[in-house]
């Protein structure tokens, strides 16, 4: 599915032990887009369209998605933070805009309470810290049963094992405001990609250590850096769980994304391509 002028600039590298794909392309100010749960740098690809020239675009496959490896770990959001912090020191990039969405999102604020010194600024989009359970279980009547089923002993895999594309497409469309915005193409990768070596497994540990992306909103009041908070507006979050993010990131400048849903930047990628192009020239005016 990757475009083929894209394909050369595809990379890998081991960070802790995982081999992580990831594109690096274009030159300019550093761009590190961080995708979703169940998701890859294919997520991208329209942002990385909207985005045009101008800017250096990194994106990762986060351990255990895409085409990345899937190490046998716990799969908390302590380990994708310190995996994308590692990415970040292999791969020697400085001054980056950090745009995260959904879990990439949680990852994003938590590097940046930890002041991290690779990040110049945070974008964050719809994060992934509410919801017993995650909030993925509020995108449709059908999420909400095979996500809950995923929780219980011995039958989570099952779920996992007997589930159909099909099925995997209508829970994906519970992220978007419009179906239509959701490409076959990318549903057909995404699923291939699911039935990797390790990669269902490793999906299923991220779901169950849901706890460890609400617990990481604690640290989020210590996060002095620029730092912009974007919801879709019919996003799976609830009012309760955007205000405590805007209590928590009292600095942050907080706005809203139109007819889109949690996959904001499939949805509309040119309103969050703004939105980025916008926080680059401010910083550069300043």
């Amino acid at each position: 599915m990757l475009p083929q002028h894209l394909v050369k600039h595809v990379r890998r590298v081991d960070v802790a032990g995982c081999e992580m794909r990831y594109l690096r392309t274009g030159s300019g100010p550093p761009i590190v887009l961080l995708h979703t749960l169940r998701t890859q740098l294919e997520y991208f690809l329209p942002l990385v369209g909207a985005l045009g020239r101008g800017f250096e675009i990194v994106a990762p496959d986060l351990p255990g998605h895409g085409r990345s490896a899937a190490p046998a770990v716990a799969y908390t959001a302590t380990y994708f933070t310190d995996a994308v912090v590692h990415f970040l020191e292999l791969s020697d990039l400085e001054n980056v805009t950090l745009v995260g969405e959904s879990i990439g999102a949680v990852i994003a604020l938590t590097l940046a309470a930890q002041t991290n010194r690779r990040v110049a600024r945070v974008i964050a989009l719809n994060p992934y810290d509410y919801g017993r359970w995650g909030g993925i279980r509020r995108s449709s009547p059908l999420a909400n049963i095979l996500f809950t089923a995923m929780m219980w002993p011995l039958v989570g895999p099952i779920v996992l094992r007997t589930g159909t594309k099909g099925i995997f497409r209508r829970v994906m469309e519970g992220g978007v405001h419009d179906p239509r915005s959701l490409p076959p193409d990318l549903v057909d990768e995404l699923w291939e990609c699911g039935a990797l070596p390790g990669h269902s497994r490793a999906f299923l540990s991220l779901c169950r250590h849901w706890k460890t992306w609400i617990a990481a909103r604690a640290t989020y009041s210590t996060i002095e850096m620029p730092l912009t908070l974007a919801y879709g507006d019919h996003d799976w979050s609830r009012p309760e769980d955007r205000e405590a993010n805007t209590k928590a990131l009292r600095t942050a400048r907080r706005l809203s994304l139109e007819k889109c849903g949690h996959f904001s930047s499939l949805e509309q990628p040119e309103q969050v391509a703004h939105i980025i192009r916008e926080e680059i020239s401010r910083a550069t005016a300043a």
